[in-house]
Protein backbone atom coordinates (compact mmCIF):
# COMPACT_ATOMS: atom_id res chain seq x y z
CA UNK A 1 0.00 0.00 0.00
CA UNK A 2 3.34 2.50 0.96
CA UNK A 3 4.73 1.91 -2.32
CA UNK A 4 1.40 2.66 -4.24
CA UNK A 5 1.07 5.75 -2.20
CA UNK A 6 4.41 7.10 -3.16
CA UNK A 7 3.80 5.77 -6.78
CA UNK A 8 0.53 8.15 -6.62
CA UNK A 9 2.58 11.10 -5.25
CA UNK A 10 5.16 10.90 -7.19
CA UNK A 11 2.84 10.65 -10.10
CA UNK A 12 0.68 13.72 -8.95
CA UNK A 13 4.10 16.07 -8.23
CA UNK A 14 5.36 15.21 -12.06
CA UNK A 15 1.84 16.42 -13.22
CA UNK A 16 1.63 19.56 -11.51
CA UNK A 17 -0.05 18.90 -8.36
CA UNK A 18 0.93 22.55 -6.14
CA UNK A 19 -2.04 23.89 -7.75
CA UNK A 20 -5.29 24.42 -6.02
CA UNK A 21 -7.49 22.93 -8.93
CA UNK A 22 -7.17 19.70 -6.87
CA UNK A 23 -9.26 21.07 -4.34
CA UNK A 24 -12.16 22.36 -3.20
CA UNK A 25 -12.73 26.13 -3.88
CA UNK A 26 -14.16 26.84 -0.46
CA UNK A 27 -12.40 25.09 2.72
CA UNK A 28 -14.58 22.17 4.39
CA UNK A 29 -15.43 21.86 7.74
CA UNK A 30 -13.87 19.85 9.30
CA UNK A 31 -15.85 16.50 9.85
CA UNK A 32 -15.66 13.81 11.78
CA UNK A 33 -13.39 14.61 14.31
CA UNK A 34 -13.84 12.63 17.81
CA UNK A 35 -10.32 14.04 18.72
CA UNK A 36 -8.90 17.15 18.85
CA UNK A 37 -5.28 17.38 20.81
CA UNK A 38 -3.03 20.41 21.71
CA UNK A 39 -6.74 22.45 20.83
CA UNK A 40 -9.95 22.40 21.28
CA UNK A 41 -12.65 21.77 18.50
CA UNK A 42 -11.83 24.25 15.44
CA UNK A 43 -14.12 24.97 12.75
CA UNK A 44 -12.83 26.46 9.43
CA UNK A 45 -16.01 29.12 9.92
CA UNK A 46 -14.52 30.30 13.37
CA UNK A 47 -10.96 30.31 11.56
CA UNK A 48 -12.20 33.18 9.08
CA UNK A 49 -9.67 35.73 9.32
CA UNK A 50 -6.60 33.43 9.18
CA UNK A 51 -4.44 32.39 6.99
CA UNK A 52 -4.59 28.14 7.36
CA UNK A 53 -2.12 25.57 6.61
CA UNK A 54 -3.96 22.15 6.55
CA UNK A 55 -1.52 19.28 6.99
CA UNK A 56 -2.60 15.96 6.51
CA UNK A 57 -0.01 13.68 7.75
CA UNK A 58 0.15 10.31 9.84
CA UNK A 59 2.89 9.64 12.27
CA UNK A 60 4.70 7.07 10.53
CA UNK A 61 5.08 7.99 7.32
CA UNK A 62 8.66 8.96 6.23
CA UNK A 63 7.28 11.44 4.10
CA UNK A 64 5.28 13.13 6.57
CA UNK A 65 7.89 12.92 9.04
CA UNK A 66 10.35 14.78 6.51
CA UNK A 67 7.89 17.68 6.14
CA UNK A 68 7.16 18.07 10.03
CA UNK A 69 10.20 20.29 11.03
CA UNK A 70 9.21 22.43 8.19
CA UNK A 71 5.34 22.57 9.30
CA UNK A 72 6.74 23.02 13.07
CA UNK A 73 9.18 25.89 11.89
CA UNK A 74 5.84 27.79 10.09
CA UNK A 75 3.89 27.60 13.11
CA UNK A 76 6.27 29.27 15.13
CA UNK A 77 7.36 32.36 13.17
CA UNK A 78 4.35 33.15 12.07
CA UNK A 79 1.71 31.78 14.54
CA UNK A 80 1.67 35.84 15.56
CA UNK A 81 1.23 36.68 12.43
CA UNK A 82 -2.26 35.45 11.71
CA UNK A 83 -1.78 31.66 10.42
CA UNK A 84 -2.96 28.42 11.81
CA UNK A 85 -1.39 25.26 11.45
CA UNK A 86 -4.11 22.45 11.58
CA UNK A 87 -2.60 18.85 11.71
CA UNK A 88 -4.71 16.75 10.14
CA UNK A 89 -3.89 13.04 11.15
CA UNK A 90 -5.27 10.61 9.38
CA UNK A 91 -3.83 6.91 9.67
CA UNK A 92 -3.11 4.49 7.20
CA UNK A 93 -2.42 1.34 9.82
CA UNK A 94 -4.61 0.31 12.44
CA UNK A 95 -2.06 1.07 15.30
CA UNK A 96 -2.21 4.56 13.51
CA UNK A 97 -5.71 5.19 15.23
CA UNK A 98 -4.92 4.99 18.96
CA UNK A 99 -4.86 8.74 20.30
CA UNK A 100 -2.19 7.69 22.86
CA UNK A 101 0.16 6.65 19.63
CA UNK A 102 -0.11 10.16 18.51
CA UNK A 103 0.08 12.18 21.32
CA UNK A 104 3.86 9.99 21.55
CA UNK A 105 4.02 11.34 17.92
CA UNK A 106 3.30 15.11 18.70
CA UNK A 107 5.51 15.11 22.28
CA UNK A 108 8.57 13.39 19.76
CA UNK A 109 8.17 15.26 16.99
CA UNK A 110 7.72 18.57 19.07
CA UNK A 111 4.04 19.76 17.46
CA UNK A 112 2.38 22.54 19.44
CA UNK A 113 -0.45 23.27 16.99
CA UNK A 114 -3.91 21.88 16.73
CA UNK A 115 -3.96 18.17 15.45
CA UNK A 116 -7.31 16.78 14.31
CA UNK A 117 -7.45 12.82 14.65
CA UNK A 118 -9.35 12.14 11.69
CA UNK A 119 -9.57 8.32 11.76
CA UNK A 120 -12.91 7.77 10.14
CA UNK A 121 -11.14 9.56 6.86
CA UNK A 122 -13.97 12.39 6.89
CA UNK A 123 -12.44 15.23 6.59
CA UNK A 124 -9.98 13.44 4.45
CA UNK A 125 -12.86 12.51 2.02
CA UNK A 126 -14.55 16.64 2.20
CA UNK A 127 -10.82 17.57 0.98
CA UNK A 128 -10.96 15.18 -1.92
CA UNK A 129 -7.20 14.23 -0.32
CA UNK A 130 -5.33 11.07 -1.55
CA UNK A 131 -1.84 11.92 -0.38
CA UNK A 132 0.14 11.71 2.75
CA UNK A 133 1.43 14.16 3.31
CA UNK A 134 -0.73 16.86 1.83
CA UNK A 135 -0.60 20.42 2.38
CA UNK A 136 -3.78 22.94 1.62
CA UNK A 137 -3.31 26.60 2.19
CA UNK A 138 -7.01 28.66 3.44
CA UNK A 139 -7.28 32.25 2.76
CA UNK A 140 -8.45 34.55 5.32
CA UNK A 141 -11.52 34.25 3.14
CA UNK A 142 -11.93 30.55 3.44
CA UNK A 143 -10.62 29.95 0.25
CA UNK A 144 -8.26 27.34 -0.70
CA UNK A 145 -5.69 28.63 -2.29
CA UNK A 146 -2.65 26.27 -3.18
CA UNK A 147 -1.89 22.56 -2.48
CA UNK A 148 0.85 20.51 -2.36
CA UNK A 149 1.45 16.98 -2.15
CA UNK A 150 4.45 14.99 -0.59
CA UNK A 151 7.72 16.66 0.45
CA UNK A 152 9.57 19.49 -1.29
CA UNK A 153 9.01 22.94 -2.30
CA UNK A 154 9.30 24.26 1.06
CA UNK A 155 10.48 27.97 -0.02
CA UNK A 156 7.28 28.13 -2.42
CA UNK A 157 5.05 26.95 0.50
CA UNK A 158 6.58 29.46 2.80
CA UNK A 159 6.64 32.12 0.42
CA UNK A 160 2.89 31.83 -0.38
CA UNK A 161 2.22 31.96 3.41
CA UNK A 162 3.83 35.17 3.41
CA UNK A 163 1.86 36.59 0.73
CA UNK A 164 -1.67 35.24 2.03
CA UNK A 165 -0.35 36.86 5.48
CA UNK A 166 0.57 40.53 3.76
CA UNK A 167 -3.29 40.40 2.01
CA UNK A 168 -5.73 42.10 3.71
CA UNK A 169 -9.52 40.60 4.15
Amino acid sequence: MKNYLKLLTAAALLAGAGAASAAPATAPEFSGIKQWLNSEPLTMKQLRGKVVLIDFWTYDCINCINTLPHVVKWHDKYKDKGLVVVGVHTPEYAFERKTDNVRAALKRFDIRYPVAQDNGYETWNAYGNRYWPAFYLVNKKGRVVYTHFGEGQYEQTEAKIQQLLAQGE
